[in-house]
């Protein structure tokens, strides 16, 4: 019987968050084989001195983030910090398929790069979001991907269905988003720790200076609105891990919770990962947990003339990882859903 080739895969920033959730996700295929796995300060150490719940990789050995280790890969996916991947990635040019789950190409806008990241802007990639209308196929023959921020895939596909129908002009928006705190990354910091987390929700990168902001409203514009304004804040909640978007925006008189939902579960209905939960049932993150799912919910305060669209998702998967997944399957031509689930973990 002949074995079919796996593709190699080359997993940079191994030992964080995003690229140790590559990693399960990887494990789990049997189409893949798992090449270099590669950090900065753990180089030399064992995979399972970082990552114990992976214990399959718990041998192999951690080398150092350079191109000539990530070269002869059929794909390498970087989970680097921001303004890590440019270089890198320009030094890997026979690399068939690099994925990028860092910021440094997901921006159109020189402009933006410079103000909310402080250096030269890298250039831009395909952007990895498949559920945007026509994404499929520009993914589909991509070689270089950018995975979008994981406040952004949250919050773009809660407006998405209103914003490309008409129901919203893309002005006025109001995004209030609690994350758990691996989205901060593992980098030790003192609002982090567990004494000071614990029993404490705080908002950060208020007042538009978060660097997500620009990639969301750059995410409106491709659904079609002209002068999108967006207020987004941020809320750091004592969980590890999930995405709850509540985003707001305002609509016509007259429109109805039923149309509403109507647009966005005809929106989504032949989506693989996004479900418009049944009326009334609002998301929760922990049903989605471990999952690369999204659940959405809509409803209209006539009171206030507002659209409220609410999303919940796991940032390290759909957020992160699996976002990535679901761009390497459709950029190698295989079945989307490959080695995802919408299934989360509970309790």
């Amino acid at each position: 019987m002949i074995r079919p080739v796996k593709l190699k895969v080359a997993v940079a920033g191994c030992t964080g968050y995003a690229g140790g959730e590559v990693l399960r996700l990887l494990s789990g295929r049997q189409d893949i084989e798992i090449g270099a796995v590669t950090a900065h300060s753990s180089a030399g150490g064992r995979l399972g001195e970082r990552l114990p719940h992976l214990p399959g990789l718990a041998s192999r050995v951690i080398e150092d983030t350079r191109p000539d280790i990530l070269a002869d890969h059929d794909v390498v996916i970087l989970a680097l910090p921001h303004g890590a991947s440019a270089e890198l990635a320009a030094a890997l040019g026979d690399v068939a398929l690099i994925l990028d789950c860092g910021a440094d190409f997901r921006l159109r806008s020189a402009r933006d790069w410079e103000r909310y990241y402080g250096s030269g802007h890298p250039g831009t990639w395909p952007y990895g979001l498949p559920e945007l209308p026509g994404q499929r196929a520009v993914l589909a023959a991509a070689r270089r991907i950018a995975v979008p921020g994981c406040y952004p895939t949250a919050s773009t596909l809660a407006l998405a269905p209103a914003v490309a129908s008409g129901l919203s002009d893309g002005r006025d928006i109001v995004i209030v988003a609690a994350s758990g705190a691996s989205g901060a990354g593992k980098t030790l910091k003192p609002h982090l720790l567990g004494a000071e987390l614990m029993g404490s929700a705080s908002a950060y990168g208020v007042g538009g200076v978060h660097r997500h902001v620009p990639e969301i409203i750059q995410n409106l514009r491709f659904l079609g609105a002209e002068e999108p304004t967006v207020s987004f804040t941020p809320v750091l909640v004592p969980m590890p891990r999930g995405i709850l978007a509540t985003c707001t925006a305002p609509v016509a008189p007259g429109l109805t919770t039923e149309l509403a939902y109507d647009v966005y579960a005809e929106f989504y209905a032949d989506e693989p990962f996004v479900t418009v939960l049944p009326p009334g049932v609002w998301p929760q993150s922990a049903s989605v947990i471990g999952s690369n799912a999204v659940c959405l919910q809509v409803a209209v305060d006539q009171a206030a003339g507002r659209l409220v669209a609410v999303a919940a998702l796991d940032n390290l998967v759909k957020g992160t990882a699996g976002g990535a997944m679901q761009c390497l399957n459709l950029a190698l031509g295989l079945d989307e859903t490959t080695g995802l689930t919408v299934c989360g973990v509970a309790p």
